[in-house]
């Protein structure tokens, strides 16, 4: 398999971690999102992704974009480790907390906003990182909530194995940290991020480790 990564993405660190979790070996393919106004944008990958954005996951003569969507592909073809519990309604709840951040609080968020707002609507750099922390505090409240007061919490998001769910809350968590947002406010979110990052294959996800990580 071959994945077209940013090392910040946090779509594209949700990808590597279910990646990692499930053992399973890939080529990492760069795309930088900011250099030369960014090489998504560029033809040469247009042609992979017509959408110009990361992850893209090539496996085969298939060709996936959507973090989310990768990630039940992996799931349905590569079933071991499972990343989704077994009855319908737990699996409901796992893709409940995933989908908070996938669809609730990463878009209004990620790079293509920022920019926006930068560029397009002229707002200043602490305007824009307010407007970032705003969004993920708006978003972190409600989801720890949700985690804090849930008997299936434990030391993750569903129990004490990985899941979905958590594939896609660290690397928000990793990104409001970046943007100084004290997510000690949050502290049932904050204890599973720190487990997390515990796990090899979480720890082999992270930006900082990438191949292409400045």
């Amino acid at each position: 398999m071959k994945l077209y990564s940013y090392f910040r993405s946090s779509a594209s660190y949700r990808v590597r971690i279910a990646l990692n979790l499930k053992n399973l070996p890939y080529e990492y393919v760069p795309v930088h999102l900011v250099r030369d106004g960014g090489e998504q944008l560029k033809p040469e990958y247009r042609k992979v992704n017509v959408d110009g954005i990361v992850p893209t996951l090539i496996d085969g003569h298939e060709v996936m974009p959507q973090s989310l969507a990768i990630i039940e592909y992996l799931e349905e073809t590569h079933p071991e480790p499972p990343l989704l519990p077994k009855a319908p309604a737990d699996r409901a709840y796992v893709r409940s907390v995933a989908l908070q951040v996938a669809c609730e609080i990463h878009p209004l968020n990620n790079l293509r906003v920022l920019k926006y707002l930068k560029h397009t609507l002229r707002v200043e750099n602490d305007a824009k990182d307010a407007w970032y922390r705003h969004w993920v505090d708006t978003g972190f409240a409600t989801l720890e909530a949700h985690l804090a007061g849930d008997a299936r919490t434990g030391k993750l998001c569903f129990g004490d194995e990985p899941t979905l769910a958590d594939a896609c809350l660290i690397p928000q968590v990793f990104n409001a940290q970046r943007f100084n947002v004290d997510t000690a406010k949050y502290p049932t979110i904050q204890r599973i991020y720190e487990h997390a990052m515990q796990i090899d294959a979480f720890a082999r996800a992270a930006p900082g480790v990438q191949p292409d990580a400045e």
